[in-house]
């Protein structure tokens, strides 16, 4: 069931969208805050609001990648693989990476404290490799600097 906060919170980004359908992102991610990822019984509910079936709002929640589905770490790291990144050296960024957190791609790691997740593109290029932990963006990221960066998030 939704929370009074999440419904409020919804309830204020309909009045942006011509259709309630359309707010089915914004909604999704209004959860997402709360509550870490969208759960099958939340996303139940927000269909209902948004009215929608689940299975529609689980095709948009699939879509985009920034909708968690499943539980996720406390951080979440997102390793750009673009060309530019994949050319200066991601893929030994994310097998580093998955060594300093304890997981592997796609995994959460097993204190819950890490997901570590693949990401097409971080729009920065110009720093490649590139990877981003929760919200804090981290450019030309050696492995090596790994070993630094993840003790910032406890």
């Amino acid at each position: 069931m939704l929370s009074t906060e999440e419904r409020r919170e919804i309830e204020a980004e309909l009045v942006h969208y011509p259709t309630r359908q359309a707010a089915s992102v914004d909604a999704m991610k209004i959860v997402q805050r709360h509550r870490g990822w969208v759960s099958d019984e939340s996303l139940k509910d927000l269909a209902s609001v948004l009215n929608m079936t689940a299975d529609e709002l689980d095709g948009v929640a699939t879509f985009y990648n920034m909708i968690f589905r499943r539980p996720i770490g406390r951080h979440v790291i997102l390793v750009c693989t673009s060309v530019t990144c994949w050319m200066l050296g991601a893929d030994r960024l994310r097998a580093q990476t998955a060594i300093a957190s304890g997981t592997g791609s796609g995994q959460t790691s097993a204190d819950g404290r890490f997901t570590l997740l693949p990401n097409v593109c971080l729009g920065a290029c110009d720093h490649a490799p590139a990877l981003m932990i929760d919200r804090d963006l981290h450019g030309d990221v050696d492995p090596d600097r790994v070993d630094q960066l993840l003790p910032r998030y406890p």
